[in-house]
């Protein structure tokens, strides 16, 4: 019975989940696909990456002992090699169904070492010796590695499936000492040398998948938007490759940071496609509209959809005598008392893209206070219905926008001040509005949030498509020269 008990109440907790909760966890809204432009430039990055990252290197000693007519054994040895330049002269990326191909080819290197020799002979009883230095091209060389991807637990995990290195052709220079006699010897090495290069190439790249991969297994989770919001960047299925483009999906949701109770919504998923107009772009990522009506969800639960106003444009509205003429009995009852208006919306905004629009549509409460002495009285609560559209833009690697009011109905929710005349009323709400919901709005819009992209990226040349029920960012990405791969942490 004892064994049992763990089992019995995991099942109550995730009884107690909502299946809701659990299914949209798993579910993607944020789809980001590289095309085989943005390929390209990865590919370039970190092959620049890699090659400052491992030069200079150095190589294993290399000994032999070779017999010579006349001179006997002869012990020669090459030391301090090191490969102090690489140069990769045409390369190419090419997504496959088993992973990413990466093709380095007519890659030269450069090494320099110390060579030195002994040996003994019957003509003369003396050890004799020589040494010198040696400069070493590598030409043609060719490098090649596989790599898999894969989802891992909302994480992707980056593995090194065949990697190689062939080296074709090696020259050696040998300077000081008797080097023109001994030339010949030392082009004996060329085949250690030419292994030599190779495994230390293999290693290295092998390293260097490695530490990619904790890299991206490290990345967070959870972008932090502001104090309260975060965005959901797990990994949802596996990424999905083709000929030309590696796709991903991520859950893209906004989550509260605090972890307060919530109120929990449904949000369908229509699988978010991308559709860039110009196929040269090297990055897509489009974001479903549940993505932004999370956003207002969480804003809301957040109680942060609750203004006071207390200062407005034209500040006689906010003085009874501003209203005698709309509302004579306000007036009556409490002649020159200053006032504030409380608005709260009533239930989270609600956002609709279309292709050519993105509408949003506010249900809200407006409370008239009276201040009288210490007291702040209500008198009237006024619903309203607010509908405007939007424009979205890229500052940065945040998506910002705005909103304009379309139109708006209002209808009287109570009132303590007798029967209100809405048609009165109407032109001081449009004007309330316009000039202090609508900037108030904007100023929150216009920070905007942050795109799934890893820190040190920026999004250059972007283009925004509206299409049904998804917002397509579209664009090139820069890479600051300043960062390394390694210091390029932050969210994906």
């Amino acid at each position: 019975m004892a064994q049992t008990l763990p089992l019995f109440l995991l099942i109550i907790c995730l009884l107690l989940i909502p299946s809701s909760q659990i299914q949209q966890e798993q579910e993607a809204f944020t789809t980001i696909v590289i095309s085989q432009q943005g390929l390209d430039f990865l590919k370039n990055l970190l092959i620049t990456q890699a090659i400052s990252s491992i030069i200079p290197l150095k190589l294993p000693n290399i000994t032999k002992t070779a017999k010579f007519p006349f001179l006997g054994y002869v012990h020669m040895l090459l030391s301090n090699i090191t490969i102090y330049q690489l140069q990769v002269l045409d390369s190419y990326v090419k997504p496959g169904d088993t992973g990413i191909a990466i093709i380095a080819s007519g890659t030269t290197c450069n090494l320099s070492m110390d060579w030195s020799y002994e040996y003994n002979t019957w003509l003369f009883p003396v050890e004799i010796s020589d040494k010198g230095h040696a400069s070493v091209q590598v030409e043609g060389m060719e490098v090649g590695l596989t790599l898999g991807l894969k989802n891992q637990e909302g994480t992707l995990k980056l593995s090194l499936m065949d990697c190689g290195c062939y080296v074709k052709d090696i020259s050696i220079k040998l300077d000081g000492g008797a080097s023109w006699l001994y030339q010949g010897m030392i082009d004996a090495f060329e085949e250690q040398i030419g292994s030599a290069v190779e495994n230390a190439i293999t290693k290295n790249l092998g390293e260097g998948i490695l530490k990619l991969d904790l890299f991206l297994q490290s990345l967070p989770k959870e972008i932090p938007v502001d104090d309260d919001a975060s965005i959901n960047v797990t990994f949802v299925d596996n990424p999905s490759l083709s000929n030309s483009s590696v796709g991903f999906d991520i859950n893209g949701l906004f989550t509260a940071r605090k972890k307060v109770p919530i109120t929990m919504y449904y949000y369908e998923n229509t699988l978010p496609s991308v559709l860039c107009t110009e196929p040269t772009k090297m990055l897509g990522i489009s974001l479903d509209e549940a993505v932004f009506n999370s956003a207002s969800a969480l804003y809301y639960d957040a109680k942060f959809m609750q203004w006071i106003v207390d200062k407005i444009p034209d500040q006689s509205l906010l003085n009874t005598a501003g209203w005698r003429f709309i509302v004579p009995q306000l007036y009556k009852k409490y002649p020159n008392d200053d006032m504030n208006m409380n608005l709260s919306l009533s239930s989270p905004p609600i956002l609709r893209i279309s292709e050519h629009n993105l509408d949003a549509t506010v249900y809200a409460d407006l409370i008239i206070d009276v201040l009288e002495a210490d007291q702040v009285i209500p008198v009237a609560c006024i619903s309203l219905v607010i509908r405007g559209s939007g424009s979205v833009g890229i500052a940065g690697n945040n998506l910002v926008g705005s909103v304009k009011l379309n139109d708006f109905s209002m209808s009287s929710k109570w009132s303590n001040i007798g029967n209100l005349r809405m048609y009165l009323i109407q032109p001081l709400m449009w004007t309330l509005i316009q000039t202090v919901f609508v900037p108030h709005a904007n100023a929150h819009l216009a920070k905007g949030f942050p795109l799934p992209i890893i820190h040190g990226f920026t999004v250059q040349n972007a283009e925004i498509i509206f299409s049904t029920s998804k917002i397509t960012v579209c664009g090139d990405v820069a890479f600051r020269e300043s960062l390394s791969i390694k210091q390029a942490s932050g969210p994906l």
